[in-house]
């Protein structure tokens, strides 16, 4: 009898009596089945136990029918199938370790935090949880090149255990107070995690708190072990916040937005990070500087693999949208620096979004040039469709409504050759505007042209419902809503933006929510309805300053007319008879600021 066939007779023996052991009722847990393979199966021979273990059972399976002790059989024969199989997956997860041990042994002093980044890269197939890397710190032992490493590890998870009950907790402030990551007297999580921190994570959540620069962290003494604790921390913060976050898709206060703003916000801190300790001149902070540089990468890569990446918008959630902005005003330089890549593509998109919300335009078109090109390279077909749905929109703020329409049907014919739906719901609305405001800057007053503008709109919108897509069914109502206002017909304006409220604010938009306002606004002033009017455009007014879009000047134009109309007297009676309806919209600090952000516009 060949070896191998007489080993497979011995593991069939050992197979056959844990199965006796077990109908006799001498097995009293599963760990004893596995400690019984761990020991009588030879390294190397798992292949010849598996082939015996299968052959068991399938002549087990084939007595089913016939036999009473068929199923208690099958039962402990699936137990101990159960069992290897863990116990493979455990020596392997072993052998994983000792493997990651080594490569942080054998690197050089300089490499260490791009490889140690490696093995906490969500892009990869096995990264490390929160158990593998005890065991990696474990693994590391006691040599005095490593203990950095070690100690940083262990400090990085006793942080984030501390950290963990507080996770959310500044998400439910009492009532007035900032919800979300702001900076400063801006609120957010870092005054929370702040008391519950110690060494440089608590360094870098008070500088966070209190408004100060990132980079100043860098300027004190920071060693290995201090960084790897940071590095540590901030990753499982990070990633738990986005999980829960995504578990809370229809919440008011918490949403795939503020997973989108985690995401972007600690990628920003990290590449902050990198900046001070690359401009440091410190030869050791070099090292820390690229690891800090390959964590702003890795956050990045992670996001815009994400299979809801908001290619046309949605990031501006109903939180802190200046520091929102200032994050995303960050990655401009730092992305230079990396290659043109699928990811790279998808953030320009973007970095474009933001500027063109914010009215600039010129700046807005040359990040969605740059992501059309990078996306074309990379054979991304959504985000090729996204940045020319969105190029149509910047030349309609530019006012090149021709090329406007042309880069709308450009997009229209690439979204319905490639079955993108949400791009051409996009699309539609989009050449429908660029239409309407291309009729009404030539003086065109026929109505068969508002007309066929008007049912691209409407096809974009029917299309955006019937996706679910709450940003394209946003921008449908919202730009069918402006064209009824800008034809003459405020009364039609106003019904579809009025049907369209609840979906705009549910898409947690700030930015769309203020032109839906304001639009609203001059619906009610083309009716003559100058109450309603007042209240609509100063919501308009302060949601579009809230998230620093020069838009904000066409409401406050509005508002002080709708003022010099009324009266001063009467205006502020408007105000006071708005005021508990205004101030759960604009909160109690933006209510005060009416007057002030009129006074602004004035100048």
């Amino acid at each position: 009898m060949a070896a191998g066939e007489s080993l497979a007779e011995q593991y069939l023996a050992l197979i056959d009596g844990i199965v006796q052991q077990t109908l006799k009722g001498n097995v009293r847990s599963k760990e004893q089945v596995r400690s019984q393979l761990e020991e009588a199966v030879e390294r190397g021979t798992g292949e010849i136990f598996e082939r015996s273990l299968l052959r068991r059972i399938t002549e087990i399976e084939g007595q089913l029918e016939g036999s009473l002790k068929a199923p208690r059989i099958l039962r402990a024969l699936k137990t101990i199938e159960g069992e290897w199989q863990k116990g493979q997956a455990d020596r392997q997860a072993a052998s994983g370790i000792t493997l990651a041990a080594d490569q942080l042994c054998q690197a050089d002093a300089s490499e260490r935090p791009i490889v140690f980044l490696s093995l906490i890269d969500p892009n990869q197939p096995n990264s490390l949880n929160r158990k593998q890397l005890q065991q990696l710190a474990q693994a590391l032992g006691d040599t005095e090149e490593l203990a950095p490493w070690q100690q940083g590890i262990l400090a990085g998870l006793a942080s984030y255990e501390r950290l963990e009950a507080d996770l959310v907790s500044w998400l439910y402030q009492p009532a007035g107070g900032a919800v979300g990551f702001g900076s400063g007297d801006r609120g957010g999580p870092w005054p929370v995690w702040q008391k519950a921190s110690v060494g440089l994570p608590k360094l870098l959540f008070t500088a966070l708190a209190q408004g100060e620069a990132v980079e100043a962290v860098t300027r004190t003494a920071v060693d290995v072990a201090s960084w790897v604790n940071l590095a540590v921390v901030l990753h499982f913060v990070q990633r738990s916040l986005i999980t829960w976050f995504d578990k809370q898709p229809y919440s008011a206060k918490a949403g795939k937005q503020l997973s989108y703003s985690t995401s972007l916000i600690f990628a920003a801190i990290w590449g902050r990070l990198a900046q001070g300790f690359r401009s440091s001149g410190a030869g050791s902070y070099q090292a820390l500087g690229d690891g800090s540089f390959q964590l702003m990468l890795q956050i990045l890569r992670t996001f815009a693999q994400r299979d809801d990446f908001p290619l046309y918008g949605g990031v501006f959630a109903s939180f802190s949208g200046d520091y929102l902005q200032d994050t995303l005003d960050y990655f401009s330089e730092p992305l230079s620096q990396v290659e043109g890549t699928q990811e790279k593509a998808r953030i320009l998109t973007l970095l474009g979004y933001s500027r063109q919300m914010l009215g600039r335009a010129a700046e807005a078109k040359r990040f969605y040039q740059r992501s059309l090109e990078i996306a074309q390279a990379a054979g991304d077909l959504p985000c090729e469709t996204a940045d020319l749905c969105h190029l149509a929109r910047n030349a309609v703020l530019e006012k090149d409504y021709a090329e406007g329409v042309a880069t709308s049907q450009r997009a229209l014919i690439l979204a319905r050759q490639r079955g993108d739906r949400i791009g051409e719901a996009n699309a539609l609305v989009n050449l429908g505007y660029a239409q309407v405001l291309q009729g009404r800057a030539t003086d065109v007053i026929d109505a068969a042209l508002y007309d066929g503008a008007i049912a691209y709109l409407n096809q974009g919108l029917e299309l955006a419902v019937r996706q679910g897509d709450l940003q394209s069914q946003a921008l449908a109502y919202n730009s069918l809503g402006i064209a009824y206002v800008m034809c003459d017909r405020p009364q039609a304006g106003l019904d579809i933006l009025a049907k369209g409220t609840e979906t705009i604010n549910a898409s947690a938009n700030i930015y769309l929510r203020g032109l839906h306002f304001l639009y609203i606004a001059e619906a009610h002033h083309g009716l003559k309805q100058t109450e309603q009017a007042v209240f609509f455009s100063v919501i308009a007014m302060s949601l579009l300053a809230s998230v620093g879009s020069e838009e904000w000047r066409q409401a406050a134009g509005l508002t002080s007319i709708l003022q010099g109309q009324l009266g001063e007297a009467t205006f502020q009676q408007t105000l006071e008879k708005y005021r508990r309806q205004l101030m759960p919209v604009i909160s109690a600090d933006g209510y005060e600021d009416i007057s002030a952000l009129l006074e602004k516009y004035r100048k």
